[in-house]
């Protein structure tokens, strides 16, 4: 069941929020131990609120189609009273006095949050392989990472342990784990979604975004948290359009670009099989394919990774003196950040205006960019390197090889379901819009989703 079907479920009286979020609940109590996708359950407080949104109902107010819906948060978005640990032990007993914006947001649209899940340490990472809370796990295959480093919220979705699950997105972090677990993941463009009281990675890199079992599910989404706060000074007062998206959908003339650059040894195999699949599905749906030219992806990754390393480090430097409450991995890429250069930073930021403005030129006659989303299905756990093109590559590269660019320029980018692997496990395809064209690229990704099944398909841990 999807958000708009549960939805109209709800406005027949054919169940209650109740009902689905006891469900929810109780699908929580038999699956959490093995996957591991929840730190915190809110049994309690979701029964209550789940009763109120059924008194709402029953006196006549909608507050729309997350009214009533069993939802979560990953673990770095502040919840009044709740603690929020972003996966590190510098943060287990922090315990915030307000909610973060997002929370404000989908509590006023009436969703019903039964807990907050699991991430890669302080969401810096692309296993959630966390050495504090312990390995999230892969709801296709347990021995599997579910991506990073929204792991919990990928494998919570994946699970369909809930209808939808917040996650925030410095280098990947959403759309990997809905590659890695079959979902839908949206990252919207750099300040369309408020941060205040996102407990931070990155000053200029991260995003808060959306995991959904469906396309329409993330639109929805994005219509309750779009749009401008105050309270952040790099949210967007861009105007917001209804990113709804209508039963049927044409992508008829819509010119998808196609990176010259992506070669056979930078994506597995079936990968590759799987994104020429879709491809050829956008032609037959009337989409022209039109090959361009974009800025050097090793630039662009080696540019990210200085600033975030920069960033990040800066931002932990007050608690450096505190070297028990790391990981050995974490705290060795904290002491990477801590060696670069303000000329490697400055000059950083400046190659990253040039490249917002060559890969404006190279899109300037095209609606959005295909690519992989991860250039390989999930890995095992306790995995540092994967084969790629006949390659043994670092994994944490490898998995983020294809999505940096949209954190590092700010573009939109969402992740769909494109196929599965000769072992099962799902694969994922992104398209990358413009600025502020969310509402493109989610009508795009829903046409290719109507004219496919992947996403309907179910994990082994539900059978």
């Amino acid at each position: 069941m999807t958000i708009l079907e549960a939805a109209s479920a709800l406005r027949k009286k054919e169940l209650s929020s109740l009902d689905l979020t006891v469900e929810s609940l109780n699908r929580i109590a038999r699956q959490n131990p093995k996957l591991n996708a929840f730190l915190t359950v809110l049994d309690e407080q979701a029964r209550l609120r789940a009763n109120q949104t059924d008194k709402e109902r029953s006196d006549g107010i909608d507050r729309g189609p997350l009214h009533g819906i069993p939802i979560a948060v990953k673990d770095v978005f502040y919840m009044r009273g709740i603690r929020t640990t972003g996966g590190s032990k510098l943060f287990a007993d922090f315990v915030p006095d307000f909610d973060a914006a997002v929370v404000e947001r989908l509590q006023a649209a009436g969703a019903v949050i039964v807990g907050k899940t699991g991430l890669h340490e302080l969401a810096f990472g692309v296993t959630s392989n966390n050495p504090h809370f312990g390995a999230v796990r892969n709801p296709w295959n347990l021995e599997r990472i579910p991506g990073g480093s929204s792991g919990g919220s990928g494998s919570a979705v994946g699970a369909h342990l809930v209808f939808m699950a917040t996650g925030n997105d410095t280098g990947g972090s959403v759309r990997v784990p809905a590659s890695y677990c079959g979902t839908v993941g949206l990252k919207p463009t750099f300040g369309r979604i408020s941060r205040y009281g996102i407990l931070p990675l990155d000053f200029s890199l991260d995003h808060a975004g959306i995991l959904t079992r469906t396309v329409r599910d993330t639109a929805v989404t994005l219509n309750v948290l779009a749009g401008h706060d105050s309270r952040d000074d790099t949210c967007s007062p861009e105007g917001v359009e209804d990113y709804s998206i209508p039963p049927e959908v044409s992508i008829r003339d819509v010119r998808i670009g196609w990176p010259e650059s992506l070669n056979s040894e930078e994506v597995d195999v079936e990968v590759a099989q799987s994104i020429t699949r879709m491809v050829r599905v956008a032609e037959r749906l009337g989409a022209r394919l039109v090959p361009i030219s974009l800025p050097d992806r090793d630039a662009i990754n080696a540019v990210h990774r200085v600033i975030l390393h920069s960033e990040v480090s800066a931002l932990m430097q007050p608690h450096l003196g505190q070297r028990d409450k790391f990981s050995s991995d974490l705290l060795a890429l904290l002491q990477q950040g801590c060696l670069l250069s303000a000329t490697d930073y400055v000059n950083a930021q400046r190659l990253r205006r040039l490249m917002m403005r060559e890969w404006s030129e190279a899109c300037a006659q095209v609606d959005c960019v295909i690519t992989p989303t991860t250039p390989i299905a999930a890995p095992r756990i306790g995995k540092s390197t994967v084969l790629v093109g006949g390659e043994e590559r670092d994994l944490r590269l490898a998995t983020t090889n294809l999505v940096r660019a949209a954190n590092l320029l700010g573009l939109p980018a969402i992740s769909i379901p494109c196929g599965f692997n000769r072992e099962g496990l799902p694969l994922g395809l992104q398209i990358t819009g413009k600025p502020f064209e969310e509402g493109r690229i989610l009508r795009i990704a829903a046409a290719l989703e109507d004219a496919t099944d992947f996403h309907r398909r179910l994990p082994p841990i539900l059978s």
